[in-house]
């Protein structure tokens, strides 16, 4: 058996997804493969006043920075960790379903994802990104510490 040829990581501009985007950054560049950073997002309601008051703090109110800047930020960290087969994506959908998705369209063989989420109320309660992957990935799972 060979090893990985492609691995996706997700992405929500925060620091501890970006933790587990340099950890899929430096397993692809050990295994020679493509690293496909993807970024889910939703669209919202844009309230034009509150986003000219807040300038460029406009994407805390929702909750993450617009998908192409996270995945623009989360490339370059994988650069600076020495990977050089990189691609980015940025998909409309909720995360989970839409890193399935993505896996699963690119044919990737390993998904990496962040355990944020995974110890906390709300996650026991609802679930959580990385528990939903960890259930329903038709692919090996890499659950980064993050948090």
């Amino acid at each position: 058996m060979g090893g990985y040829q492609t691995v996706v990581v997700g992405t929500d501009g925060s620091e501890t997804s970006f933790r587990a985007v340099e950890r899929a950054a430096e397993l692809a560049r050990d295994a020679g493969a493509l690293l496909l950073i993807a970024c889910a997002y939703e669209p919202g309601k844009v309230d034009t006043a509150a986003q000219d008051a807040l300038g460029d703090e406009a994407y805390q109110v929702v909750g993450s920075a617009p998908a192409e800047d996270s995945v623009s930020r989360a490339r370059d960290r994988a650069v600076a960790v020495g990977a050089t087969r990189i691609e980015t994506v940025a998909v409309q959908g909720k995360p989970s379903a839409t890193l399935q998705r993505v896996v699963k369209d690119r044919g990737a063989d390993l998904c990496v994802v962040g355990n944020r989420g995974l110890n906390t109320l709300a996650g026991r309660i609802i679930g959580s990104v990385p528990q939903d992957i960890v259930r329903h990935m038709p692919v090996d799972v890499l659950v980064v510490h993050t948090t």
